[in-house]
């Protein structure tokens, strides 16, 4: 075994953006939504929704996001205490998705419309599973059709991402308004129906603005004390009749390059001890003047000489005098 250390040069760091499907069987687009009885039906239910690609009963369906229903004063669910007013699931899953978003429980979800700041009570959510859009959403892949009650009142949304100039961040990362279009085109701006925060996979979507501007997808906001399963039940029947939630991941991969040099002078004698005598001297004297070495793996070592990785050829490599070798090791992570 014989060691060199690598000059400055000789290790480079390259990285690329890698984009692909975010949902199941690499596929770019839902189509068709399931949930599963035990769990919309169980505790969990009446906080979140989670949707699946297939039957759920079958062997491959997946999960590829959950939906939830908010409200700022508590509205729209059943409350814990009936004497403790505003307290509820609703109250509950507003109140985690803000301090996620914002990382301040004083603050509320608010959107423009016409020019004017809205602050609506009622808030949908849209969580992409983690798997699924791995490091973060592709900006301008998202195109999500909802349907209401009425078959032809569609409404198609996207985020503004292509054509920002600058970029917002808040506790969650970097947010995009979402207006109507689809796949990253926008056709109006006049009404801001949500907000895109791809680096933590997460779709707000305003219930009130979705309601008051015509597209009535949603029953039971915020009037007394209606169940929460109602508002994803008409959240999730907008999507089913929408027939189409397009989206893409995105993912930052860095590689190292290690580029090990040979010279002609180096590394011709082999180190297999079966090749040196009990008195320390060369088996065969021809491989004094003439050595011959097969290189057949590279060890990366750190400095207390532990191996951290190791590289194998796909064949053994003939070295001599005569030649000299570039090895070209990558390292992904």
């Amino acid at each position: 075994m014989s060691f060199k250390r690598f000059d400055t040069e000789d290790i480079v760091i390259s990285s690329d953006s890698i984009t692909s499907p975010a949902w199941s069987n690499n596929a770019v687009t839902l189509t068709n939504f399931y949930t599963k009885g035990s769990q919309t039906g169980g505790t969990s239910g009446t906080y979140y929704w989670n949707m699946y690609n297939t039957d759920p009963t079958g062997s491959t369906a997946a999960i590829q996001f959950s939906v939830a229903y908010g409200n700022r004063v508590g509205s729209g669910s059943v409350p814990y205490n009936s004497t403790v007013i505003g307290k509820s699931p609703s109250a509950t899953v507003y109140g985690q998705f803000r301090t996620l978003v914002n990382g301040d429980e004083d603050t509320n979800f608010t959107f423009v419309s016409a020019s004017t700041s809205v602050t609506p009570d009622s808030v949908f959510f849209i969580s992409v599973e983690r798997g699924r859009f791995k490091e973060k959403i592709l900006p301008g892949s998202l195109s999500l059709s909802l349907k209401g009650k009425d078959s032809g009142n569609t409404l198609a949304l996207t985020d503004n991402s292509l054509t920002s100039s600058v970029d917002t961040f808040t506790d969650g990362g970097r947010v995009y308004p979402i207006y109507a279009g689809s796949n990253g085109v926008v056709t109006s701006n006049a009404i801001e129906y949500g907000k895109l925060f791809p680096d933590i996979g997460l779709i707000v979507l305003s219930g009130d603005q979705l309601r008051k501007h015509g597209h009535n997808f949603v029953t039971a906001i915020d009037t007394g004390i209606a169940p929460t399963t109602a508002n994803m039940n008409s959240l999730y029947r907008g999507l089913n009749s929408g027939s189409n939630f397009t989206l893409r991941s995105e993912e930052t991969l860095s590689s190292n390059y290690v580029f090990v040099r040979a010279r002609n002078s180096e590394f011709n004698y082999s180190t297999n001890p079966s090749n040196i005598t009990g008195s320390g001297e060369l088996r065969h004297s021809i491989m004094i003047d003439s050595p011959q070495s097969y290189v057949t793996s590279v060890g990366l070592y750190n400095d207390n000489n532990d191996l951290i990785a190791i590289s194998k050829l796909s064949s053994p490599l003939l070295k001599d005098f005569t030649k000299e070798a570039l090895i070209r090791i990558k390292l992904d992570y």
